[in-house]
């Protein structure tokens, strides 16, 4: 089943390219799945299962197991991958990610 709107194998590579721990670049994997070249509703689909509990955010815990979303052999995230990605997307500062910083992250 395809995720967001997403492409099987697109997702399948962008999981292989970062399989490995400490490998993950959110760049390059929003890149590499087809994510970043979506539309904004499917953005927004992509955040709302990516947001677990659907407090509206995603925090440090969801990012954590980001890549099982999209497959659920792949890995969780290393902690130092998680902190690194929640501050790329976290630009205001609050712990957590919202809608419109997961876009902003997406296409940035």
């Amino acid at each position: 089943m395809a995720f967001a709107g997403l492409n099987d194998a697109d997702v399948k590579a962008a999981l292989a390219g970062c399989a490995a721990a400490d490998s993950f670049d959110h760049k390059k994997f929003f890149k590499a799945c087809g994510l970043a070249s979506k539309s904004a509703d499917d953005v927004k689909k992509a955040f709302a299962t990516i947001d677990q509990d659907n407090s509206g955010f995603i925090e440090e815990e969801e990012l954590k197991l980001f890549l099982q979303n999209f497959s659920a052999s792949a890995r969780a995230l290393t902690d130092k991958e998680t902190k690194a990605f929640l501050a790329a997307g976290d630009s205001d500062g609050d712990g957590k990610i919202g809608v419109d910083e997961f876009a902003a992250l997406i296409k940035g």
